[in-house]
């Protein structure tokens, strides 16, 4: 099940990628990630408006280094023209491109970008025909379902993608008006499958290993997105990857835990500062510091934390609090 992945003229050392994700997926995160074995990284949502108008706080998005390759970076707009510019604004900044028309919060669609568009066939046609036009690189959009629930524009919207020229697509199967709730239905990406020429990647519920292959065997996708799956757990792609080639992957102990949590921090504040690391971090020791007695009390200690001394002590003690033995 795990294959190297062709999408446009790049190819991937195998099939599993971390998806983009809003406030997340920065450079630090990206590393972290890679290192445990992601084949592709995406930047966050990277806001057209704002890098037509060149705001550095947008810029910075794109910030990356030799380690962080191959880079996705997600696009997130709904105006063929800036979109057509953005793409060729970011041209030199990473080895994939891909549009962002299934992110379902409210500033987002708001603005008629994300999953509103799954409502406008005839603009998606447009916007990737522009932006196909303006860059040679590969070429991808990742979807829902459709707006409601029954509300099936997938298959539409990937072929008028095929047919105007996108390399891959991805598909979280939810519909706008599920947000994160519910089950995604894994049996849309097989249909979606069958019905196209170019690698179609699953997104959705996938929070293990074992469902990572499971969703490549019952779906016949040609990848999987890992998003909220990999919060907490960046070791989640070396574990897919233990998997798929001996039956079994070692379980994370409290010192492996900690330890990445010292190396998160340590990637934050060589890129950020030790300020911006103290505050950032904080949001994800609440999901490290998950599974293990005392958890709620690290996630606790952690929102009182002020400087990246206490983020080492609070990792300390992780690394003291004997595992949870299966």
């Amino acid at each position: 099940m795990l294959k190297p992945l062709q999408i446009g003229s790049l190819v991937l050392a195998h099939n599993v990628m971390l998806a983009p994700l809003a406030g997340i997926t920065n450079l630090p995160f990206r590393i972290l990630c890679r290192r445990e074995g992601a084949a592709l990284a995406f930047t966050e949502m990277v806001s057209v408006n704002g890098l037509v108008r060149e705001g550095a706080k947008t810029l910075a998005l794109l910030k990356s280094c030799p380690e962080d390759h191959p880079l996705g970076i997600q696009l997130f707009g709904d105006t063929p023209g800036d979109l057509a510019e953005a793409a060729r604004m970011v041209a030199g900044y990473g080895q994939l491109l891909d549009i962002n028309m299934g992110c379902p919060v409210r500033k987002v669609v708001g603005t008629g970008a994300g999953s509103a568009l799954l409502r406008e066939p005839l603009k998606v046609a447009a916007i990737i025909r522009a932006v196909r036009a303006a860059t040679t690189l590969p070429l991808t959009i990742k979807i829902r379902s459709g707006w409601h629930c029954g509300d099936n524009v997938y298959p539409e919207l990937a072929r008028i993608a095929q047919e105007e020229g996108c390399d891959a697509i991805t598909l979280h199967p939810r519909s706008r008006s599920m947000m994160f709730s519910g089950q995604s239905d894994w049996s849309q990406l097989r249909q979606l499958k069958e019905s196209l020429a170019i690698p179609v990647i699953g997104s959705g519920d996938l929070f293990t290993p074992e469902d990572c292959l499971r969703m490549l065997d019952e779906t016949g996708c040609d990848g999987v997105m890992i998003a909220r799956g990999s919060l907490g757990t960046p070791w989640i792609f070396r574990q897919v990857l233990e998997l798929a080639r001996s039956g079994s992957y070692l379980p994370v102990s409290n010192r492996e835990r900690s330890e990445s949590i010292r190396r998160h921090l340590q990637l934050f504040i060589r890129e950020q500062g030790e300020a911006v690391a103290a505050r950032e971090i904080k949001k994800h020791i609440g999901w490290y510091a998950k599974g293990f007695p005392g958890a709620a009390d690290v996630r606790r200690d952690a929102n009182q934390a002020r400087s990246t001394a206490d983020i080492l002590a609070l990792a300390d003690r992780i690394d003291h609090i004997t595992d949870i033995q299966p």
